[in-house]
């Protein structure tokens, strides 16, 4: 099984991520207050395992995450990091659609979602993505395992899913290469996921591993993952 997450180092962050900017934008810092971006370019943003292209997809502009040649390791994903995003509490909602791209291993789903309070050198981040393809798969222990939450480095989804089986991960209707709503709206310790609109939160986590900390906030995607973003919108409390 693939294991989706950063690459499992402490040096993941020792060398400066490629900034693509004429000038690299410093975090400030206090808290953005709002940040509005429609992913029609790459201007504030910073590349990690991979770079970007703009393109038209399902008939908007979008933001296409693109693996490095030399990251394709199982355990690695491409970044997009908001360089003037600095995130503690607040809403964080996303467009994007991911999909297993050309040539995938026959277990990849299309990993793709948002990384947010990323921190430092140690490469801490809290990471909640969906799996497109499970979400209408005929195996139900499949379709649970449609949105999943982790934190990384020390709390990767599968120590999750083997401490706390489906405590972690939940349902949500999903169709693999589609556009998708997702809202993450987080408050100290605790974070609920909304997809598509829904008034409900398809999953709820009450103990995010790294406490009630901060950091930026980035657009992630598996390797494998042909992977979309459009309109990220972030307030901040």
């Amino acid at each position: 099984m693939l294991r989706p997450g950063f690459a499992r180092t402490h040096l993941l962050f020792a060398i400066a991520p490629l900034c693509l900017l004429p000038l690299c934008v410093r975090m400030p810092a206090q808290a953005t207050k709002s940040l509005t971006l429609p992913l029609d370019s790459t201007a504030g943003l910073e590349f990690f395992n991979g770079k970007a292209e703009i393109t038209t997809y399902r008939g908007r502009r979008a933001l296409k995450l693109i693996a490095s040649p030399d990251h394709h390791d199982s355990d690695e994903a491409v970044l997009a990091i908001v360089a003037n995003s600095e995130f503690k509490d607040g809403t964080i909602e996303v467009e994007l659609a991911g999909a297993p791209g050309p040539g995938a291993p026959a277990d990849a789903r299309g990993f793709v979602g948002i990384s947010f309070r990323l921190q430092g050198q140690d490469a801490q981040a809290e990471n909640i993505y969906i799996r497109p393809t499970n979400g209408r798969a005929d195996d139900q222990l499949r379709r649970n395992h449609s949105v999943q939450y982790e934190s990384i480095p020390d709390f990767p989804w599968y120590r999750l899913r083997k401490e706390n089986p489906g405590v972690y991960e939940s349902y949500a209707d999903l169709e693999a290469g589609a556009w998708t709503k997702m809202k993450i709206v987080v408050s100290g310790t605790r974070a609920q996921v909304y997809i598509d609109g829904s008034e409900q939160p398809s999953l709820i986590v009450n103990d995010l591993k790294l406490g009630e900390s901060h950091g930026r906030i980035a657009l992630w995607a598996h390797w494998t993952t042909d992977a979309y973003f459009s309109n990220l919108r972030v307030h901040s409390n």
